[in-house]
């Protein structure tokens, strides 16, 4: 099956492209909108990705294509998210822009979940033109979009009671009710001049003057004309559609929950079409993104990992494939947990299919926009161990940079590193993991002591198992060959050669010599894989804490 049948990336860069043709050769204009409103967690960073992906691969056919990343920072304040102090509560309802960094380092609330994503962004080699929407609203540039609506607001509201008496749960109805609360539908909504929340009801527009009256909450009544004041937004319903047809924007990633019959995007195709003389974008919506088992985020939660953390565990090669790998309705997975280790061997084994030209058409092209995007490779490691590896080095090592030189420079015998730079960015991604991720008590404690009671009651068998792998240490010191002797003890004591197969029988004792070596090394019966922690502990420190008396 070629690229362009099995690649959605693919499939949406044709779609777009041939959207602008329709348009009359209109540039092309992918977007994305974020509300950076609490923690920007990784279900946000699909929002981004995928129109990346697509514009990615418009740039990659020689042809232009911006791709937006509209801030929703004008947004209201809606609630106070896990971690941040209650008194932060007071400014509920304000625009995010006007709310204090609850940190005190970044210019307000917005910048401070901003800036975080910015850093991971650039290292995951996404570029975007921002737009923040606070700009673009107190400094008139939708005016007369604004008064577009209201004039038009009847409309409107025929269009959106299409789908009010319809049995479908659509996301930020509570936008539309309060528009029409006050006696006849308004889709704005002001900013109080006195207490700056958005606790208000427009009670009256006229359409010449464009004079607008409203009454807030906190007992104030004012107004203004909106063709020459700026002081409150369009609800979310028309204000999306509006930027469509603002912007021109050609192609748009959304939620599921957007997506449904009834929905945001529903509701915008016909407004950008009837009210504001547009043409919705091609379109795909997208499922959530979990962490190890977490049921769908929420950022208004706290807590959930971000980009710029999960980038500390995850080379952004990997991340960016995670994302482009998957249709975007395909909900999927961050492992944080030990699954990490088998993701990164999948990684590894698609660039060795690559490498070797095994790999399918389709994994071809994921695999070049994961590795960057058109402009070039991002940063990859010189020489890239298993990260399992790395993981079990840096467990045992504890962070010692000589040891872990050492240990790595007995895995590399070929090509021995000459420093720990050729292993970097993934040795210190691994680093991370072992830290953050891996339970204190799932670390591996290396006894300093040999257990002497243990070793002087060991039965025969297993006294001879130890002395086989003590005399056969010089001769394997290798992960290969180490690999070999753990599992050909048990060959040999049943007289067989270390090629045979492994016999029902033969796994139990291998299995039996396993626990014996975890429980005389580490003081549990299970660890990092036998031949990696042999390696890392090196061979005399092996013969202290196994030689038999």
């Amino acid at each position: 099956m070629g690229v362009k049948q099995s690649d959605w990336v693919a499939a949406a860069a044709d779609q777009v492209i041939a959207e602008g043709k329709r348009r009359g050769g209109a540039p092309l204009v992918c977007a994305s909108g974020v509300s950076p409103s609490g923690p920007i967690h990784l279900g946000n960073l699909r929002e981004i990705m995928v129109p990346h992906f697509v514009a990615d691969e418009i740039r990659r056919r020689g042809l232009e294509c911006r791709h937006l990343l509209s801030w929703d920072d004008y947004d209201r304040l809606r609630k106070v998210p896990a971690g941040v102090p209650a008194s932060f509560s007071e400014h509920i309802g304000r625009p995010l822009t006007a709310v204090p960094d609850p940190c005190g380092e970044h210019e307000n609330w917005a910048e401070h979940f901003k800036v975080p994503l910015r850093s991971a962004l650039a290292q995951l080699g996404v570029e975007v033109d921002e737009i923040s929407q606070t700009q673009m609203y107190t400094s008139g540039a939708y005016r007369e979009q604004i008064v577009h609506a209201m004039r038009h607001r009847q409309q409107i509201d025929g269009v959106l009671g299409r789908y009010r008496t319809k049995k479908v749960e659509v996301e930020q109805d509570e936008e539309d009710l309060a528009a029409a609360s006050a006696g006849g539908y308004y889709p704005y909504r002001p900013y109080c001049e006195v207490c700056e929340r958005d606790s208000t009801v427009v009670i009256s527009f006229d359409d010449a003057s464009t004079q607008m009256r409203y009454r807030c909450d906190c007992s104030h009544e004012g107004g203004f004309a909106l063709s020459e004041t700026d002081g409150g937004k369009l609800v979310w319903k028309v204000d999306w559609p509006m930027r469509w047809a603002f912007e021109g924007v050609t192609f748009e990633a959304g939620g599921v929950d957007h997506s449904s019959p009834g929905s945001s995007f529903t509701v915008g195709s016909q407004l950008v079409r009837e009210v504001f003389d547009g043409l919705p974008p091609s379109y795909l919506g997208y499922s959530f993104v979990g962490i190890s088992g977490m049921a769908k985020m929420s950022s208004s939660k706290g807590g959930v990992p971000t980009p710029i953390d999960i980038l500390e565990v995850l080379e952004p090669a990997v991340l960016r494939w995670l994302y482009n790998r998957r249709q975007p309705r395909q909900s999927f997975q961050v492992a944080l947990d030990q699954e990490i280790l088998r993701l990164y061997d999948e990684w590894d084994a698609l660039g060795r299919k690559a490498a070797v030209g095994t790999a399918t058409d389709l994994e071809v092209a994921v695999r070049a926009r994961s590795i960057g995007p058109a402009a070039g490779p991002l940063p990859a490691t010189p020489k890239p161990l298993p990260f399992r590896t790395l993981a079990s080095v840096a467990d045992v090592a504890a962070g010692d940079p000589e040891q872990t030189l050492r240990i790595l420079q007995d895995f590399t015998v070929e090509e021995p590193l000459a420093s720990l730079a050729e292993a970097q960015p993934r040795l210190d991604r691994a680093q991370a993991w072992v830290t953050t991720y891996v339970p204190a008590e799932d670390r591996t404690q290396v006894r300093v002591e040999p257990d002497r009671e243990r070793l002087e009651q060991l039965p025969p068998a297993q006294r001879e198992a130890l002395k086989l792998l003590l005399d056969g240490l010089d001769a394997h010191w290798s992960l290969d060959g180490l690999t070999s002797l753990v599992y050909g003890v048990p060959k040999i004591q049943s007289g067989l050669p270390l090629d045979a197969p492994a016999s029902p029988e033969l796994k139990v004792a291998q299995r039996e010599l396993f626990v014996l070596l975890y429980e005389l090394l580490v003081g549990r019966d299970t660890g990092p894989r036998l031949p990696t922690l042999l390696l890392a502990l090196g061979a005399d420190r092996i013969r202290l804490l196994l030689a038999v008396a």
